[in-house]
């Protein structure tokens, strides 16, 4: 047999590789083609922040400090000018102080700031970033030449009466050398993850695909004899699902199987009787008796009496079989159990009353119960049958009909030769027929048809016998809570 290469355990394997592969993808898209704009645009956002910063705090005393703090964070070359051109105070990232345009040291600028150093020259875009920021109509201004990016604004400013000029400058552009860097990183980390990814894909997929496989497995042998299957639950909600659905089926199909056996084994018998009666009186009817009317009605009607038992059996073989293999639960409405049971005894009271049977009857009205009626009349009706098949010499049948402690309780009885102990348990089983096959056409599946429609109804079945002395039949079942 050709294995089949769409399998799931490689086709989840593919899956994994994929989704590693678009995350790497990603991921070297953001950290090389996509860095350096990313890198800009996150200092271009810092330096407005630190500005706005600034702009909050700066006619505080505490402005100097709070400068400082912000370049060595930032990494930024902050100025402020007054309108005349002095460098009221400067900072970057390495060192600070005030001076004047010119570039010398300015006494009374560094007296008034207490500091002293070697500093900055303005830059020499301020001039057109001065230009930009007099023709703003928001009194902001940005500028952009090369690497560099330059931001500002008019402040007021602490220990200046006049407004200033608040310049900052950062470097764009910074991360050619870290972007090569990171690329060969990357290839370091793309190579050993890809290893490392296919080898936990490799054991991911096999253990997705392990329960998978059983669940194939082990419906490729659902109705075979052999050993069940090892499924391990828990793996995932649906696949335990998934295999009690299985088992389901699988119980199912031994079910029927078995059925198919004791119909074959059991039935047969059954079968083959009244149709070599049925053959053997019709070639008799053909070869003897169709000159004489007299015995070829009595032939015919053996013939039917014969044909009658068969369609008889058939149905019970039929209705057994669908109570068996249905799935759908009967569609319940609620029953007068009195009046099912008063009018399956009146049918029999009709039918055997005139050969002799007493159908003693105590029937309790107004009991109610949700139920099949259809089901529910011929399970009385089976059960009241095999009482007449097994009455004593007196053919008395008792029918009752009684609540107990929320119960409904029907009792068939007789006064035949009973039930020995160790068939009581037996007597409900499809086709035991040791005893009922002393009465007259019976299939062995009145009793088991009894059995499986209270099971339906949520009830039990129950019998007792005296040999010798008859045997009572019971049917216990909820009664309903809302009658009026």
């Amino acid at each position: 047999m050709k294995r089949k290469t769409r399998t799931f355990q490689r086709k989840l394997l593919g899956c994994f590789m994929f989704f590693t592969a678009v995350i790497f993808a990603v991921l070297w898209l953001l950290q090389t083609v996509f860095l350096q704009s990313f890198y800009n645009g996150m200092i271009i956002k810092n330096t407005i922040a630190a500005a706005d910063k600034i702009a909050s705090k700066s006619d505080t005393s505490g402005i100097t400090e709070y400068i400082d703090d912000l370049s060595r964070e930032n990494s930024i070359l902050v100025f402020v000018i007054d309108t005349d051109g002095n460098i009221l105070y400067s900072s970057d990232e390495y060192k600070k102080g005030p001076k004047d345009r010119s570039g010398e040291f300015n006494p009374v600028k560094a007296e008034f700031r207490g500091e002293r150093g070697r500093y900055r020259e303005l830059p020499e875009n301020y001039d057109e970033f001065l230009s930009r920021l007099a023709d703003s109509d928001d009194d902001e201004a940005e500028l952009r030449s090369g690497d560099l990016y330059v931001y500002g604004r008019y402040i007021s400013f602490c220990g200046s009466d006049e407004k200033a000029v608040l310049y900052i400058g950062t470097t764009l552009n910074a991360v050619g050398s870290t972007a090569r860097i990171i690329r060969i990183q990357l290839l370091w980390v793309t190579a050993l993850s890809v290893m490392i990814g296919f080898v936990l894909a490799w054991f991911m997929s096999r253990s997705f695909s392990r329960p998978v496989a059983q669940l194939n497995e082990k419906a490729h042998k659902l109705g075979e004899k052999s050993d069940e299957v090892p499924f391990r639950d828990g793996f995932c909600a649906e696949l335990d699902e998934l295999n009690d659905t299985l088992d389901t089926t699988a119980e199912k199909l031994r079910r029927s199987q078995e059925f198919q056996h004791d119909l074959l084994a059991n039935v047969s018998h059954d079968l083959r009787t009244p149709l070599t009666m049925i053959k053997g009186y019709a070639e008799m009817i053909r070869d003897i008796s169709r000159e004489d009317e007299k015995q070829c009605a009595e032939d015919v009607a053996v013939i039917v009496e014969e044909a009658d038992r068969l369609t008889a059996l058939v149905n019970e073989i039929l209705e057994y079989s669908e109570l068996q293999m249905t799935d759908a639960e009967p569609v319940m409405s609620d029953v007068d159990l009195s009046e099912t049971v008063n009018s399956v005894a009146d049918s029999f009271g009709n039918l055997h009353t005139k050969d002799g049977y007493v159908f003693e009857r105590s029937i309790a009205e107004n009991i109610h119960i949700s139920g099949n009626a259809s089901r529910l009349q011929r399970a009385v009706y089976n059960l009241i049958d095999n009482a007449v098949r097994h009455a004593g010499e007196d053919k008395w049948i008792g029918i009752s009909l009684k609540a107990e402690n929320g119960k409904a309780v029907i009792e068939i009885s007789d006064h035949g030769e009973g039930i020995a102990p160790e068939e009581l348990e037996r007597i409900w089983d499809r086709y035991y027929t040791k005893r009922q096959r002393q009465g007259k056409g019976v299939s062995g599946l009145g009793l088991a048809i009894v059995k499986q429609t209270v099971t339906l109804h949520k009830g039990k079945c129950e019998a007792s016998s005296v040999i010798g002395s008859g045997t009572v039949f019971r049917i216990i079942i909820d009664i309903t809570t809302d009658q009026d």
